[in-house]
């Protein structure tokens, strides 16, 4: 606003001047458009787009803090009716806006498709879906976690502390929020994970996050810190007190349904494929890693069944455990895709690998990377322990043989999440560093997974082979699961049996992801991206020398940062409009 106001009064005497006649007019318009041309003006989109950015980040803080935003430190969203009604119509008004914008360039174009896709999926999950009042997890994933302040170095430990504290301090607030919106009765599963994320941050906020800081010698501090934390123990263990209280009223209503699932798709994702299209590709990518898995335990146990054979796999574990094995692989893969060349490792930066927090623990594995506004920060590999309350044998069967993690380690870290981070937080596009999808983010990190086995990990070790194609199964279940499940096809124990009995998963897996596929429906992303991905290369490597064209592939897909893949298409294949391909 300033730049402008001055811009407006260095005009005011050439206005006065033009009056004065044609030829002095024309010497002094030519000397103003030499000064414009010498100082690049900014853009009507670029003021918009970033307008929008800042925006979103009021609306929603945590999302801002999870960026390295650290100046929205120790705000949390306003989850009120008025606070989800404002976002609400920000996002729609962004809409309306964006659409109405004429005249950008191919970059600006883009990053304006990028807007739509990111405003339209985050207003069906308000709106269309209603998390707010349907879906715990809504709250569970979206501003009650406080690990950026404890395991993200970005500032001294008293400095996060405090930041920590002020969190804190908001969290009963927050929570009689929650509490206000979510209706009963609520889905048996919603019920389970909410209980188990709400308890969970209630043991974090005065054990973990606790001792992270224990190492602050301010008494002054520490007990500020005990105050604000023991204050938000009570709110959440509140709320899982409360969605306990609930269970007996608790139903199977957890359905989308097909329509709204479909709108899922369009809205998040840009995808318009019809559902029963979808279903079909599912099975077809199903049966073909269950012929390779078929061919692959031909070699590594002949003569016995699929079920023994994958048992003879994951009989193969760690002694000293998923976490130390974990971190003798990563400089393995590493070191195997530089001598494949087979994508650009920018940067210098690690992965840590530690064990996952109690209340984060749905997910066997994940990583946290830094945002794109951090520098030197670096990204933690988690790894889940199976639930306690499992019976020793299911807790055995959870934690996962070494040829399995070895592709959660790809998936997770390298050429996974981490490397995709690592590009996505150098793209050119402030969009493309701050808005990463669920597709491409999912299906990049699955799609590596076998492509690493095609690039040679290994060297064709039937056993590897084994270990990867488990994980593509589990990821094939999840898309059917997702579709079944959420057009009112499939109850939660029939998904239960789909990944114990078709993709060969242990009974605490398939219990845990069918579980997820009730309250996370879009959870189909990682084989759904993963196979626009594989077709996009197929497509794009045709006229550029197939399997010598990888790496360039790799390398453009990952600089667009993370938008919708149909979007990524429409660039890298000069299309005239974003069209999802399989």
């Amino acid at each position: 606003m300033t730049r402008n106001r001055l811009f407006a009064t260095a005009l005011s005497p050439l206005l006065a001047l033009a009056m004065l006649g044609g030829c002095a007019q024309t010497a002094i318009e030519r000397e103003a458009a030499a000064a414009d041309a010498a100082e690049p003006k900014r853009s009507d989109w670029a003021a918009f787009r970033d307008s929008f950015l800042e925006a979103y980040f009021q609306h929603d803080p945590a999302f801002a803090i999870y960026q390295g935003r650290h100046d929205f430190d120790g705000q949390m969203p306003d989850w009120s009716e008025a606070g989800l009604k404002a976002f609400a119509t920000f996002l729609s008004e962004s809409v309306a806006k964006a659409q109405g914008m004429s005249g950008l360039s191919k970059q600006e174009a883009f990053e304006r498709d990028y807007l739509l896709a990111v405003a339209r999926g985050k207003l069906f999950w308000l709106t269309d879906a209603d998390q707010p009042h349907r879906n715990p997890a809504y709250y569970v994933g979206g501003g009650l976690d406080p690990n950026v302040y404890v395991a993200r170095n970005y500032a001294d430990a008293p400095t996060r502390m405090k930041a920590l504290i002020a969190f804190l301090k908001k969290v009963p607030g927050r929570a009689a929020q929650i509490r206000a919106n979510l209706r009963m009765p609520m889905p048996l599963s919603f019920i389970n994970y909410g209980k188990a994320g709400f308890q969970g941050f209630a043991d974090y906020y005065v054990g973990d996050a606790k001792a992270a800081f224990a190492s602050v010698n301010d008494p002054v501090l520490q007990a500020e810190f005990d105050t604000a934390a023991g204050a938000a123990l009570r709110s959440m263990k509140e709320l899982a007190d409360w969605l306990e209280a609930n269970r007996a009223t608790a139903t199977q209503d957890y359905a989308l349904g097909a329509e709204r699932f479909s709108r899922m798709l369009a809205a998040t994702e840009m995808v318009d494929t019809p559902l029963a299209q979808l279903e079909a590709i599912g099975e077809a990518d199903l049966k073909r890693n269950q012929e390779a898995l078929k061919a692959a335990c031909a070699t590594f146990a002949p003569g016995k069944s699929i079920p023994d054979c994958m048992a003879k796999m994951e009989s193969d574990k760690s002694p000293d455990g998923p976490v130390a094995e974990a971190r003798r692989q990563i400089p393995v893969l590493r070191a195997f895709v530089v001598q494949q060349d087979l994508v650009t490792i920018p940067g210098t930066e690690e992965a840590l690998v530690e064990e996952s927090p109690p209340y984060n623990r749905q997910n066997s594995a994940y990583i946290d990377p830094p945002g794109p506004y951090e520098k030197g920060i670096p990204s933690v590999y988690y790894i889940s322990p199976p639930d306690p309350s499992w019976s020793k044998e299911v807790q055995d069967g959870f934690v996962p043989a070494k040829k399995d993690l070895l592709f959660t380690s790809v998936h997770e870290v390298m050429p996974g999440h981490f490397l995709q981070f690592l590009h996505a937080n150098r793209s050119p596009s402030i969009f493309g560093r701050v808005y990463v999808g669920y597709a491409f983010a999912e299906g990049w990190a699955h799609y590596t997974e076998e492509m690493m086995w095609e690039a040679g990990l290994n060297a064709g070790d039937a056993e590897t082979h084994i270990g990867q194609i488990s994980n593509a199964l589990l990821r094939d279940c999840r898309f059917l699961s997702a579709i079944r499940l959420h057009s009112g096809r499939m109850t939660q124990a029939q998904s239960e049996e789909l990944f114990r009995t078709q993709c060969y998963q242990g009974e605490g897996t398939a219990r845990q992801q069918a579980a997820r596929g009730t309250y996370d429906p879009a959870y189909l992303n990682y084989t759904l991206g993963k196979l626009m991905i594989r077709k996009l290369r197929a497509d794009w490597t045709a006229s550029r020398g197939g399997r010598t064209a990888w790496k360039p592939f790799h390398d453009q897909f990952l600089s667009f940062g993370g938008p919708p893949i149909p979007l990524v298409r429409q660039q890298m294949m000069g299309s005239a409009k974003a069209e999802s391909a399989f």
